[in-house]
């Protein structure tokens, strides 16, 4: 799919990136905007990312054929509330959040009416604010859609059709397979990454070389919007917690001098897999 009008609402990074790649490959299409902040709508514009601006997310989705919700995953259920009036009938609304069971459910139970389809495009960075928005960032990266029996079909072949456009590999999972998963490999690491910082003392932050600057780089990103994603998949990031405690556990018990060779089968497998997840 290659909207001819579309509505972003939220020019942030992931917004203003998004506005950025649809121009990239569909100068025709047109892009709209939405944010709270006039600054925000007015950088978006000078930058190219959208060609209309709005405070108002009515007046965003009017007449639009895609609409793109991005903003923080705890105003995603407010935001499809408060645009669920002004939808052109056929319109397909999508979402970029980190979550996805709490808004399909939402979705599902207070709009059927609406086509909407989750997606979580895997793509972003620790910054945050239009002016860092990149027109690749979303090529070459995996975005997950994850429909249920209720999904508007033609509409998921829209959102799927839109993403690969943009250059994305597509996959499908559940909402809650993908809470599950994505917690995994995205919200325990950047849990991770915060515990290192947070437990270092001052002097040993006066020493700290690449190795742990890039172990920790996910850790500056936006604390406000991480943690509304910690407490709404929190059940499977306090059970993420729980298998890397026991995996330290693990660890921990091979610190001795005669299990010298378990402990480099330990890191070699540990390489392995991480070589692995390089593949696309």
């Amino acid at each position: 799919m290659q909207p001819k009008r579309l509505s972003v609402l939220g020019v942030g990074l992931l917004g203003g990136s998004l506005g950025l790649a649809v121009k990239s490959v569909a100068s025709d299409c047109r892009v709209i905007g939405y944010g709270h902040r006039r600054a925000t709508l007015d950088a978006a514009l000078a930058l190219g990312a959208i060609d209309e601006g709005y405070d108002d997310p009515a007046a965003a989705v009017r007449d639009a054929d895609l609409v793109v919700l991005c903003t923080p995953v705890s105003l995603l259920g407010e935001m499809l509330d408060r645009i669920a009036p002004f939808l052109a009938d056929r319109a397909v609304v999508t979402d970029v959040g980190s979550t996805k069971a709490s808004i399909v459910r939402l979705s599902e139970e207070r709009h059927p009416g609406i086509r909407f389809v989750g997606s979580h495009p895997m793509a972003g960075s620790e910054k945050r604010g239009v002016q860092f928005a990149q027109s690749d960032l979303f090529r070459n990266a995996v975005c997950i859609t994850t429909p249920t029996d209720a999904t508007d079909r033609e509409a998921l072949e829209a959102v799927e059709g839109f993403w690969r456009g943009l250059g994305m590999r597509l996959k499908r999972c559940s909402p809650a397979e993908h809470d599950r998963l994505i917690c995994d490999v995205s919200h325990l690491p950047h849990a991770i990454a915060a515990a290192l910082v947070t437990m270092q003392e001052d002097a040993a932050l006066d020493l700290v070389g690449k190795g742990f600057l890039d172990a920790t780089r996910i850790a500056g990103g936006d604390g406000g919007l991480w943690r509304d994603i910690f407490l709404d998949n929190r059940q499977n990031l306090a059970a993420a917690i729980g298998r890397l405690r026991t995996s330290l556990d693990d660890l921990e018990r091979l610190l001795t001098p005669e299990s010298s060779e378990a402990l480099r089968d330990w890191l070699d497998r540990a390489a392995e897999r991480r070589q692995a997840a390089l593949k696309p």
